[in-house]
């Protein structure tokens, strides 16, 4: 893995309005409540993907926990986590379609591709408060309450089988320093990335340095010489027009040998309105246009998150196929 660039999906409960419509936005499971309802909605969007040349699809998990699932589905805790694990097992069916479809059409696969990773969303996310963009949980919850709320999850996951986790969209230093010392001591053979949420080209949305916080974790990483598990650092659901500037001031002025891997998978660039929906289409610059620059900044695993479609992964894999 550390010697090609991977490209990972799009935004999940994006491309599923293909298949179920426009019930996403503003329900309190988001897409997780599809994991339940429309199992066929789930497979068939991780198709989406693996079909227009992603290396890796994340889980259905980012707005999974056993709270959610029991208070919005009236399904008690032992069910809430067998959901969990049906939706990684999901993914796994869709993988082995894809693989079939392959294997019929006599087309060739890297080895080991692709991969499967749990998604696993901000403790602000299940709050279902917007809180995963400002991270104000991080001033009055301890740390060990927020990794004891997570453990539940990431065990799932782990049961059912994947490659790695996402550790995605986390608003807030603290919370992503203290999964990282979590998952470095507790689970010393699993594979991680970490991906912060950040408001502008400097700041996390809880306001931290970006920069002071990528370092911070890959300190911890390093203190547990876990940096084979780390597959990387870096940001998710970010406007675009920031990730130059974010990932140049951790990567740009180091050696080669010394820069972080990095990961990055901004949105689309549009603005959510509670009004009118989603705006700004119009303006986005295609994220393929971006590949090259974050590419020689060291980014390893490259993608789409909110507001970005399998034909956005199309167009990011051809850019990433020429680089090789």
């Amino acid at each position: 893995m550390s010697r090609r660039i991977l490209v990972k999906d799009g935004g999940f409960g994006t491309q599923m309005t293909v298949h179920v419509g426009d019930a996403v936005d503003g329900d309190p499971l988001w897409s997780a409540r599809f994991n339940y309802t429309n199992p066929t909605a789930i497979v068939n969007t991780h198709l989406d993907f693996l079909q227009n040349g992603a290396d890796m699809i994340l889980t259905n998990t980012y707005q999974t926990s056993v709270e959610g699932y029991m208070e919005h589905l009236d399904l008690d805790a032992a069910q809430s986590l067998e959901l969990i694990k049906k939706t990684v097992r999901l993914a796994h069916v869709a993988k082995d379609k894809y693989l079939a479809e392959c294997f019929q059409a006599g087309l060739e696969i890297n080895p080991g591709l692709p991969l499967i990773i749990a998604s696993i969303g901000p403790y602000g996310a299940h709050l279902h408060d917007g809180s995963e963009y400002t991270g104000e949980y991080a001033d009055y919850l301890p740390a060990k309450e927020i990794t004891d709320w997570h453990k539940a999850r990431v065990d799932a996951c782990l049961e059912a089988g994947v490659d790695a986790l996402a550790i995605e969209t986390i608003p807030c230093q603290m919370e992503a320093e203290a999964l990282c010392e979590m998952l470095c001591a507790d689970y010393p053979n699993v594979k991680f990335w970490i991906a912060f949420q950040c408001k502008d080209e400097q700041s996390l949305a809880h306001g931290e340095d970006f920069v002071d916080a990528a370092l911070s974790v890959w300190d911890i990483v390093k203190e547990h010489n876990a940096q084979k598990n780390c597959l990387g650092i870096g940001v998710n659901c970010v406007h675009p027009k920031f990730v130059t500037s974010l990932i140049k001031s951790l990567n740009a002025n180091k050696a080669e040998e010394d820069r972080l891997p990095l990961v990055v998978y901004p949105n689309s660039g549009e603005i959510y309105d509670v009004n009118k929906g989603w705006m700004g289409k119009e303006h986005c610059i295609p994220l393929a246009d971006y590949v090259r620059e974050w590419v020689q900044l060291g980014t390893k695993i490259i993608g789409g998150c909110c507001r970005t479609y399998a034909r956005d992964i199309r167009l990011i894999s051809e850019v990433v196929t020429t680089l090789k």
